[in-house]
């Protein structure tokens, strides 16, 4: 059997629309730090409150707004009449106030008549539903009849702005994801059965790879296959397939934007960049393969009932890992990202909606530039007195002219922000300490598919794990770049995969070098179990990486979650219960912990070796609270000779463009190590829970 099976189809998408992102040009000025903007909708309010409300924005500081994209019905009223005239009338009253425009294209938002004579462009859901107009992103991306539409809409547009010095940038659709759910319309299954021919060329290829021998699932012809769909199946649908409809989808958004980045860069200025902002916790759109743009900006809503934070006051808080890995994903993607919508205060569609802490909606701003934002921009600019997010805080309040709290630290930053401009120096180094701890935190989509379809235990969570680690690389005070596998790996001393399910040869001998030529590799729990199409090896368990990590898996086990395995590294005592490879060291390769309870007491846990002038580490078990992830990492850096730094939960240093940022998440105050030649520019050395430090 061959290591060495690839996607045609990912092969052949990098090549034609991801040259986009590996040809893109830095589109910003450096010395321009990061400007912040706000959303605003002109077409939600009477016309007589335009110019006050867009010499407000400029009043408290905002640099940039953003129009249109909720607005298919103002710009396209009638199939085929086009109405822009109010939409100028609104850029030149952002021009004449100093504000530049993100112009958008309304596809998420499709006008009435346009379902109501065309409802083959709805999306239906897993459960047969027909979704309907009276919300949003209730359409099929592989509906052919809407991607006419929007064609037409987007050529529009793109016609009307051709070359117009008012706009600034321009997003596409809004938030791209159908929110966490997939389409199972007739226009999506004829759609997978195309991208499957594409990527089999034969039923017979199909059959093979995804074993349709199990079950008696053998397929005839392409015709006969079906969106894999567990809520009309007795039993467990085929990974194999399971795993391609999570790439198809994946592809089929990328597709659609495409389209619509084809069509406009006909049209608009070269110095015009084109993105769309994509919600990081959303499965079924994964950043990295969106790779049709000039780059991807992202979302972020930390406080909404879902995220408890740390201590007893985190939920009004969030977790510091969430704008930290979004940072460390997006910009790692093509070295360019922004924030395109940041939770401005209080939001309406939580679990439930606490008031944030006073000061995080600040700090949040600043863990946005400390990441390398371009710029961030908040949603939205006034609370609406109309619609479904009535209860959603805007920087002004529903007055139309007092700020609301939020509101208040938007504009503290922007004024701090200004201070910093004069400060600037484009010749800023990166610390040489600093830049020795630069980690790659390994990852690739299609193993958290995988394994969310495929989890082995109700305590899995692929992105709990991979977070354990980015966690403790934080409190080491590593900058980190998440990186895909395209990335080159030589340029960092040290590289995490968590949990890299599926793998192919190629891989293995990337790794296998990138450790003889000087790298320190960390590979954990359940990798190498698979290859790309979810298939098993056909021999010993995950023997693909034995001859790398010096050792064999001999088994793995889950426990239940009132049972708790033990774990003793050096002289400190660990528990899992979630997953745990039990691993057999070969004659050389140090143990560095083992199982302590359970029948298989005495076996290894942890192991690590030495291979040319690198060093390889596999970690078997899966914690629920990351202290021996953790360790590990210490005693990786410490053996490489890598000074680390030793944060509490919570707290992050950064460094970008010559300034020092910190940022205090947990609920205690930290004091910040300085020297007596640092200086304090924002902020002050106790950094108290949701406060900023600034330094130089």
């Amino acid at each position: 059997m061959s290591l060495k099976r690839t996607s045609f189809l990912a092969t052949l998408l990098f090549f034609s629309v991801g040259m986009c992102q590996a040809q893109t040009k830095d589109f910003f000025n450096k010395s321009d730090l990061m400007p912040i903007g706000s959303y605003y909708y002109p077409e939600q309010w009477p016309h007589e409150y335009w110019e006050r409300d867009l010499k407000k924005m400029a009043e408290v500081g905002f640099d940039f707004t953003h129009f249109g994209e909720f607005a298919w019905a103002f710009i396209e009223p009638e199939e085929g009449k086009f109405d822009f005239k109010w939409i100028d009338e609104a850029i030149d009253l952002a021009r004449s106030n100093g504000i530049k425009v993100i112009m958008c294209t309304s596809s998420p938002t499709p006008p009435a008549w346009l379902a109501e004579k065309h409802p083959e462009i709805l999306m239906v859901n897993d459960m047969g539903i027909t979704m309907q107009h009276g919300s949003r992103q209730q359409i099929s991306w592989s509906s052919p009849v809407y991607r006419q539409y929007v064609s037409k809409m987007v050529g529009a547009v793109a016609k009307h702005f051709a070359n117009d010095k008012r706009i600034w940038g321009w997003q596409l659709d809004n938030e791209p994801s159908h929110y966490g759910q997939y389409d199972y319309s007739p226009a999506a299954q004829i759609s997978f059965r195309k991208w499957l021919k594409v990527k089999y060329t034969t039923i017979d290829n199909l059959n093979k790879t995804w074993g349709t021998a199990f079950w008696s699932l053998v397929y005839s012809n392409f015709d006969q296959v079906r969106i894999p769909n567990s809520k009309e199946l007795i039993a467990q649908p085929n990974p194999s397939a399971v795993l391609d409809f999570k790439r198809f989808s994946n592809d089929e958004v990328n597709d659609f934007l495409a389209m619509q980045y084809k069509i406009l860069r006909k049209y608009i200025a070269p110095e015009q960049w084109i993105t769309t902002n994509l919600m990081p916790g959303e499965p079924p759109v994964d950043p990295t393969k969106i790779t049709s743009l000039d780059f991807n900006s992202y979302t972020k809503y930390l406080v909404a009932g879902y995220d408890k934070g740390i201590g007893p006051q985190g939920f009004r808080i969030g977790s510091s890992t969430s704008i930290a890995f979004s940072n460390d994903l997006f910009r790692s993607i093509n070295g360019i990202t922004g924030v395109m919508e940041l939770q401005p205060g209080q939001v309406n569609w939580g679990k439930f909606n606490p008031q944030p802490m006073p000061g995080v909606v600040r700090m949040w701003i600043w863990h946005a530039f400390a990441g390398g934002n371009k710029f961030v921009c908040n949603y939205r600019f006034k609370q609406p007195l109309i619609g479904g997010e009535q209860y959603h805080y805007g920087i002004i309040g529903p007055d139309g002219v007092t700020p609301s709290t939020s509101g208040l630290e938007y504009i503290k930053v922007i004024k701090e922000l200004k201070g910093l401009k004069k400060l600037y120096n484009s010749n800023a180094q990166i610390p040489k300490e600093h830049a020795a701890r630069l980690t790659a935190l390994l990852y690739n989509p299609d193993n958290r598919w995988e394994e969310d379809n495929q989890p082995q235990s109700n305590q899995w969570s692929f992105e709990k794990h991979m977070m354990h680690y980015y966690n403790a690389l934080k409190q080491l005070g590593a900058p980190v770049d998440v990186i895909t596998e395209d990335k080159d790996f030589s340029k960092y001393p040290v590289m995490v995969a968590p949990s890299y399910q599926l793998l192919d040869a190629d891989l293995v001998t990337r790794w296998t070098k990138y450790v003889e030529d000087g790298g320190h590799l960390v590979i954990t729990t359940r990798t190498g179990q698979k290859n790309r199409n979810a298939k098993l090896w056909e021999m010993k368990f995950a023997e693909p990486i034995y001859k790398l990590i010096g050792g064999k898996i001999s088994f793995y086990d889950l426990l239940p979650d009132t049972v708790f395995g033990t774990i003793k590294m050096s002289t400190r005592n660990y528990k899992w219960n979630n997953w745990a490879d039990i691993i057999t060291p070969d004659p050389g390769t140090e143990v560095w912990a083992s199982y302590t309870n359970q029948y298989y007491a005495g076996s290894v846990a942890v192991m690590s070796r030495k291979l040319g002038k690198g060093t390889v580490t596999y970690v078997g078990p899966d914690t629920d609270d990351g202290s021996l992830e953790k360790a590990v990492l210490q005693k990786v850096y410490q053996r490489a000779g890598i000074v680390v730094r030793n944060l509490p939960e919570g707290v992050m240093l950064e460094w970008r463009d010559g300034f020092w940022v910190g940022v205090n998440y947990s609920p205690k105050p930290y004091t910040v190590p300085l020297s007596t030649k640092d200086k304090i520019l924002i902020g002050t050395q106790i950094l108290k829970p949701a406060d900023v430090i600034v330094w130089q």
